[in-house]
């Protein structure tokens, strides 16, 4: 027993770690004498065996719910989920995304062979329901997500409409029977969804604008479509964004900050409209279905150039240069490619402004939101994060069409704040709320963790459809929410191979002391979030396209992989507790019986 009552470290483990410092007599002594207790309540032993054996750097210290070094250096040896469980291969083609319901009860898997499965989570993992989408016109399953009662399930997947063009669609699944309640179009497919609340999911529409230029729309949906009365109304526009340089709105999300006693994520907008960059960022929001793609479109034929900023507002110069082209006073010395480029840089100059305060509640028991989702403003490939507000009236489908906080001048939605990443996009998961049996003595900060593969340094970006290559190694960006600014060092170790036209997502996860990310390497990565050390390699035989934490048991962690399958995996702790909690065979005990008659 440990000094705190606990089980020991293994002896093979013991002996490894005081080889790796030389101490290896020490050890001997420990284990003839088993004057254990004495190495274990030596503090400086302990700590010194922690930094030099897990390579942690002496500036981070201890982690502030950790009682003593052998606690903590047991917390990592005996808590990571890296032992493999169970491998289940009901799939007959890679398995894309992973998602586990709130409760952590059940979990849904998505595929290329175009099924979402639906997993009970006991001790062993049964499947308990598989849904078809093939007869729906659907090519795959790419995402799923749980609402927050667990009652519904959002499916996203791609859909392939006339001619065989791609599109996304959305599909809400009861939990209750299974049954397929409603269908929402998504586009483009990779804007995947998410849910707002209980019963309302946020789906993207794109309208091309000009060749590089477009409109990204963010609908809010009512899950039972199909069932509501046609006088109430089921779907709404919520925002409309710029898109500039080919780029698109995808990878949308909710952070929910109203769990919070004294919410982190609360932007403080006043000191970011005093302190905001004048930086080109991506593009502004853009259009509902079809009634506002065009209005601004004017400026088709070609023009002189753009008025010079010279004080003028960004609305004022557009203004004046429009009225120009209509009434003729302008020189045809651009082409019409370079127009819609000029164009879209007076819009973009007000695509980031903080709402105005008069807007923002002022109830401090009223829920806080944000959108999050990626976007750019250079090229095509996603490299920036757009961060938007979600107001209390807004979570709603009922009421007037949305937008009316915008003047009658502005014809896009600004964002609140944007975050540029030097590099292409690859994955994006927020921190989880600590609302639940997670919950520490006070809140914690909301963090977005995001996957990038970086650019070259000091890279110029010329041409919109030719986004610079990329490197083969992974960075894992960790940004305080609450401040807007990347927080420690990038973690790394996960690598990619595909290049900027054929780059996909990988879908990490985050739980309480630890983040999870899949790779193309054809492993599965665990770091600890308090030391940002790589702590577990997880193999397949392909990429690994998603990880998932339990949600009430981070000891439980799940992959998916190209390789078909869904691989389960537990800590050692977990395990020895499952071994422990299985009850003895009955042919022991027929054994021990006919040994004693004898």
């Amino acid at each position: 027993m440990s000094a705190g009552g606990g089980p020991l470290l293994p002896d093979s483990v013991l002996y490894e770690i005081f080889l790796y410092l030389g101490h290896a007599d020490v050890l001997a002594a420990a284990l003839v004498c088993r004057q254990w207790s004495a190495v274990a309540r030596d503090e400086f032993l302990w700590k010194e065996l922690f930094y030099r054996y897990y390579r942690v750097s002496r500036d981070v210290p201890r982690h502030p719910a950790a009682v003593s070094w052998y606690d903590e250096f047991r917390r990592l040896y005996d808590t990571i989920p890296c032992v493999e469980v169970q491998a289940l291969r009901e799939h007959n083609d890679q398995v894309l995304h992973l998602s586990f319901s709130h409760s952590g009860c059940l979990f849904a898997s998505c595929s290329k062979d175009c099924t979402v499965k639906i997993w009970s989570n006991e001790l062993d993992i049964s499947l308990q329901h598989s849904s078809n989408m093939r007869p729906y016109n659907w090519s795959y399953t790419q995402f799923s997500q749980f609402n927050s009662d667990d009652s519904l399930l959002l499916v996203s997947g791609v859909f392939v409409g006339p001619h065989n063009s791609s599109s996304g669609e959305i599909a809400v699944i009861s939990m209750e029977n299974f049954t397929l309640l409603s269908r929402v179009r998504n586009k483009p497919y990779d804007v995947f969804g998410c849910w707002l609340n209980e019963t309302n999911l946020i789906s993207g529409n794109l309208h091309r604008i000009g060749r590089v230029t477009s409109c990204s729309v963010l609908w809010l949906n009512n899950a039972f479509q199909g069932v509501e009365s046609e006088n109430v109304n089921v779907v709404k526009r919520l925002f409309k964004i710029q898109n500039l340089n080919a780029s698109t709105i995808r990878t949308v999300m909710v952070a929910d900050c109203s769990r919070y006693d004294s919410p982190d994520l609360l932007l403080d907008y006043e000191e970011q409209l005093a302190a905001a960059p004048t930086r080109p960022a991506s593009e502004l929001g853009s259009d509902s279905e079809e009634e506002e793609a065009k209005p601004r479109q004017a400026p088709e034929p070609a023009a002189q150039e753009l008025p010079g900023d010279g004080g003028v507002p960004a609305e004022e110069g557009l203004q004046q240069f429009i009225d120009d082209i209509m009434g003729g006073r302008v020189r045809a010395s651009l082409s019409e490619a370079e127009l819609e480029t000029r164009v879209a840089e007076l819009f973009v100059r007000t695509r980031t402004k903080p709402p105005e305060l008069n807007l923002l509640p002022t109830d401090s028991t009223s829920k806080t939101k944000y959108l999050i989702f990626t976007t750019g403003c250079l090229t095509y490939s996603p490299h920036q994060i757009g961060i938007k507000r979600i107001l209390p009236h807004q979570m709603t489908t009922a009421g007037p069409v949305l937008g009316e906080e915008r003047r009658s001048d502005e014809f896009f939605d600004s964002l609140d704040h944007v975050i540029d990443i030097h590099g292409h996009i690859i994955g994006m998961g927020l921190s989880p709320d600590h609302s639940g049996v997670w919950a520490p003595p006070c809140p914690l900060p909301r963090y977005l963790y995001v996957n990038s593969r970086a650019w070259p340094r000091d890279c110029v970006i010329s041409d919109p459809m030719q986004p610079p290559p990329i490197a083969e190694e992974i960075d894992l960006h960790v940004f305080d929410l609450k401040t807007m600014k990347e927080v420690k060092r990038a973690l790394r170790a996960h690598r990619a191979y595909t290049p900027n036209e054929e780059c996909f997502f990988i879908f990490l996860d985050v739980s309480r002391d630890f983040v999870a990310s899949g790779a193309e390497d054809r492993h599965g990565y665990i770091w600890d979030r308090h030391y940002n050390i790589c702590l577990a390699k997880l193999q397949h035989d392909n990429v690994v396209n998603s990880v998932a934490f339990s949600p009430v048991e981070q000891e439980l962690l799940l992959t998916a992989s190209d390789d078909s399958t869904i691989k389960v995996w537990r800590s050692p702790r977990a395990l020895r507790g499952r071994r422990a909690s299985r009850p003895r065979p009955r042919k022991l005990l027929f054994s021990w019986l006919m040994n004693q008659s004898s």
